[in-house]
């Protein structure tokens, strides 16, 4: 600890974990007058070669002076810190505050001078980089706000380190040493620079974890039975193809093998490297196995083992305890109490899972957080038949059980440009940084598709053993929020599946127009309603009677696909007499030979108690694709068709030749997106043929379809997501110190009347005046003072924005007509004390609406617009937007609501004028993201009128920022 010399008490703040380029991780700390001898044995580690570059000359050893220099700290003119792997430096960072002839000096002065010393096992491996971060970060904490660093030319990686960190620099050379001065403002290119770093280092601690070259099985127990015995058999018994160890400490000492694989009593027995350790103990002796691991160099744990956060108190602080020990020695966890985990690759085919049978390999990348689903998502994905059929493999499956270190997030990260996994669908009871998860869902999901579907949303708590922060946003919100990011929500495991199967099969569609066709005429119409329901466009259906022959299906099937005014085909099929299997094959037959002749449209089948249809329409056994086989041209778009049309959701494009949903790179290429031409690709089937979902019911299968429509919408309008506008009459500056001022009054502050419209207006938002009416007389005196006609309400908070109890009255011409007025409210609702009441000079008629927007701790800043009154309130027709909000997402915010048609012309009425509806909103995302002090903005009423519009009342709210992990430098969720 500090001594009490110090200036400032110990930061514990500034700890963290960090995962580093390879995958390992490391922990971050302030250096302390107790880490002298550590401090000495680092610097001995250190060549030659890197002390001269740190100083400039020779410097074998560190003096006393040196070593107290080094470990003195006031924390504020002075920081040092270290990257600690088991508890050991293995690197240092400092800063120095200068002034402007470069001599030490305190605040106010803004710049600091920094080193770097990394030993040279460990160079290489990022930890420069992340050290950087942690120290900018510090230093902009302390108000400094310039770096300067002295480097030698030939240390060209510590020179790389700075030039890459994206941050705005100036460069010059004197007296045979570079000078580097750069600002620690973030920047885009040192967010984007930093994402990046996080992405790659994330992704690899993942690959690490699911691509071990030996894996032991620590707890296989001695007598068949037992958790640690059957998945050492599930591994063995897939084919792993690295080295396999069972690990007991009860093994006699002359045992050598169990079940045909070497038997050790501990880790450190083994010869060799261990990769990743399943661990399968009794919660109290799993310590003891983590040092094990620590010291024999394990990069990862699977742990296995219950009796943690989701058995109480006493759990969770075991469970503490074993990240923090985890983490110490460069490993990562998933779990504890985790189902397992899977990779079918066959360079791997690694089932370190409790699942008795490897899953076929395919395309569909698998994430649970519970064990029990996981079984389940497996099962349906494995088996043909029963829900939805036909044989479908998986790439990767993890269930990380408690969630205590590896995440979702972790896992969405390796997907981004893991070349074998084509669609991702994740199970997830709790997501403890929505903010991260909404950025990283985004990216992804501009790559391949993402499927959610979420439990415990109406469970109040998350569940046990999950860390998760807590939010204030209704479910419904996050939900809109995960949406705009490209998600595909649904509500169940069914749903999560039927998606996956179709995303993963067959080409996204160019829009939501439908052709279905089939031998049943009741199946068509249901089919049809369903697609209604969906918010799709069917075409009538076509029915081809029961006496239907596979060939009409094919030709049908045919001319529907060469249809330009058709987007997708579903074909609904009831079994015929007689046939049996040999007519179920030639049905499948003929509907894959048709849909592969037009490979850019999806085709789906409706089948009713036809199994041997659904498993001949999945005839080949893997979804990993083969070779492209040359495709037809896509047909043009057709113009939509006539008649009503609900809002578009987020959805579709044509298609291209590429597997499932999104284009895959060669290995080590992260995914690029959508196409410079704005479409998303299509899946290319294994054979050269479509494998064509087959599904029990008609709205399963519709509605999959619809979710697929949604998300290639989203996917052409992520090709172009608009841009923040800059308005010249912003006054970013003045809003800041009006703010500042305001906050020295406390931590939380609701602004008055005055201050509120004084600081909207210098974001351009005008709040029409609202004059206090005590009495009669000084309601006259307002009236006059604003100018007739005037409106006059009671803002009592009972009454506020209740026009429908009778609390406000309208377009009172002259005094006369206000004074009755005033008699009227006070008669029936008490007094003026009681009633508030206010007047206001009437606004254009128009519809009114509400613009709200609030930062969440834990997704961050949210605009939100709806029409005012109690219908919508009761409906929960609300939209919602993360910001800062784009130009393209204002206009779809407007629009997103059930209730839009009443903005553009519902019934005959004239139009609003929705852009200045779209100007409102970009100028309340502007203030809340310049201004993150500015915690909840309401605008209600908004009355948009066909010219204009007129905010009749606001409320703000001050208080000091929550803090924003995603704007600091890298960690890892903090235990």
């Amino acid at each position: 600890m500090q001594t009490s010399s110090d200036r400032h008490a110990y930061p514990a703040h500034w700890e963290a974990d960090v995962v580093l380029r390879d995958g390992g991780t490391a922990r971050v700390r302030p250096i302390t007058v107790d880490d002298a001898e550590r401090l000495v044995s680092f610097y001995e580690q250190v060549s030659d070669e890197s002390k001269y570059y740190r100083f400039f000359a020779p410097y074998p050893r560190l003096s006393a002076k040196d070593v107290h220099r080094f470990t003195h700290h006031d924390f504020v003119d002075r920081v040092g810190l270290a990257a600690t792997v088991g508890g050991e430096f293995i690197a240092t960072v400092r800063y120095d505050r200068i002034g402007a002839d470069g001599t030490p000096a305190t605040a106010p002065a803004d710049e600091a001078e920094v080193a770097f010393l990394v030993q040279d096992a460990h160079q290489g491996r990022g930890v420069a980089s992340a050290l950087l971060e942690h120290i900018a970060a510090v230093a902009r904490e302390r108000g400094i706000r310039r770096f300067a660093a002295e480097v030698l030319p030939a240390n060209t990686k510590m020179i790389k380190v700075f030039m890459d960190a994206g941050y705005t620099q100036k460069r010059s050379f004197e007296d045979g040493v570079v000078r580097l001065e750069f600002d620690l403002e973030p920047t885009d290119r040192s967010l984007a620079v930093q994402y990046a770093r996080e992405q790659r280092a994330e992704a690899r601690s993942v690959r690490r974890l699911l691509t071990p070259g030996s894996v032991a099985v620590i707890g296989a127990g001695r007598t068949p039975g037992g958790v640690g015995r059957g998945i050492l058999g599930n591994i063995r018994d897939a084919g792993f193809t690295g080295r396999l160890y069972a690990v007991n400490r009860a093994f006699p000492e002359d045992q050598k093998e169990l079940d045909g694989v070497p038997a050790h009593r501990s880790v450190r027995d083994i010869d060799g490297p261990v990769d990743l350790a399943v661990v399968a103990v009794p919660a109290e002796h799993v310590p003891e196995v983590v040092t094990e691991c620590g010291e024999h160099g394990v990069q990862g744990l699977v742990v296995v083992s219950a009796g943690y956060a989701e058995s109480g108190p006493g759990g969770r602080e075991r469970q503490r305890d074993l990240v923090r020990h985890a983490r110490a020695y460069g490993m990562r966890i998933i779990g504890p109490n985790a189902f397992g985990i899977v990779n079918t690759s066959p360079e791997v085919r690694l089932n370190a899972s409790l699942a008795p049978e490897m899953p076929r390999p395919g395309r569909i990348g698998l994430f649970a957080q519970s064990g029990a689903i996981g079984i389940a998502l497996l099962s349906r994905l494995h088996r043909r038949g029963g829900g939805v059929t036909g044989v479908t493999g998986v790439s990767t499956f993890v269930s990380s059980g408690n969630r205590a270190d590896v995440s979702g997030n972790d896992v969405l990260q390796y997907w981004y440009d893991d070349p074998d996994t084509d669609v991702a669908l994740m199970y997830l009871e709790s997501i403890g940084n929505p903010r991260k998860f909404t950025r990283l869902a985004r990216r992804t999901a501009a790559a391949k598709p993402l499927v959610v579907v979420q439990g415990a949303r109406h469970g109040g708590a998350a569940p046990q053993g999950h860390a998760v922060r807590a939010t204030r946003l209704p479910h419904a919100t996050v939900s809109a929020l995960l949406r705009q990011a490209g998600v595909i929500r649904v509500d169940t495991i069914t749903e999560l599946v039927d998606a996956g199967l179709l995303l993963a099969r067959q080409p996204l569609p160019a829009g939501p127009r439908v052709a279905i066709l089939g031998n049943s005429e009741s199946l068509g119409l249901l089919t049809y309603d369903a697609c209604l329901s969906e918010g799709l466009r069917p075409l009538p259906p076509r029915d081809l009677t029961t006496a239907a022959t596979p060939e009409d299906f094919r030709a049908a099937l045919s001319r529907a696909l060469a249809d330009d005014a058709c987007d997708a085909v579903v074909v609904t099929a009831i079994p015929s007499l007689g046939e049996g299997s040999a007519g179920d094959a030639a049905l499948a037959h003929a509907l894959r030979s048709a849909a592969a002749a037009a490979p850019t449209k999806p085709v789906l089948v409706v089948h009713v108690e036809l199994g041997g249809l659904a498993e001949a329409l999945s005839a080949a056994t893997s979804t990993a694709p083969q070779p492209p086989t040359p495709a037809a041209p896509p047909a043009p778009a057709a113009p939509p068709a006539p008649g009503p049309v609900t809002p578009p959701a987020p959805g579709a494009p044509a298609a291209t030749d590429h597997p499932t949903g999104s284009e895959i790179p060669p290995t080590g290429t992260p995914p690029t997106g959508t196409p410079p031409n704005g479409t998303p690709p299509t899946p290319n089937p294994p054979d050269g043929t479509h494998l064509i979902p087959a599904y029990p019911a008609a709205e399963r299968a519709v509605r999959a379809l619809a979710q697929a429509v949604a998300y290639a919408q989203w996917r052409r309008d992520a090709a172009d997501p608009g841009k923040v506008p800059e308005y010249e009459d912003i006054d970013e500056k003045g809003a800041a110190e009006q703010i500042g001022t305001l906050l020295t009054r406390g931590q939380g502050l609701t602004l008055g009347p005055a201050e509120t419209c004084a600081l909207l207006g210098r974001y351009g938002v005008q709040v029409h005046r609202a004059l206090p009416a005590p009495t009669p007389d000084e309601a006259v005196a307002a009236a006059t003072a604003l100018g007739y006609p005037v409106a006059l309400k009671a803002t009592a908070p009972h009454l506020r924005h209740r026009a429908d109890l009778g609390g406000v009255r309208l377009d009172l011409a002259d005094e006369g007509q206000l004074r009755r007025a005033y008699q009227e409210l006070t008669g029936l609702f008490g007094t003026p004390a009681e009633l508030r009441p206010v007047v206001q000079r009437m606004a254009p008629r128009g519809v009114d609406t509400v613009v709200r927007a609030v930062i969440d701790p834990a997704a961050g800043a949210v605009l939100s617009f709806g029409l005012a009154g109690a219908a919508t309130q009761l409906l929960g027709d609300v939209a919602h937007r993360l910001i800062p909000v784009t130009d393209r997402d204002a206009a779809s915010l407007i629009r997103s609501i059930r209730t839009a048609p009443l903005l553009f012309g519902w019934r005959g009425s004239a139009p609003v004028d929705s852009a200045a509806l779209e100007e409102l909103l970009l100028r309340v995302s502007r203030l809340v993201d310049d201004h993150p002090e500015v915690v909840a903005v309401t605008l209600e009423p908004v009355v948009v009128a066909p010219r204009g519009l007129s905010v009749l009342g606001a409320s703000v709210r001050l208080a000091p920022p929550p803090a924003r992990d995603d704007l600091g430098p890298r960690t890892l969720p903090a235990y």
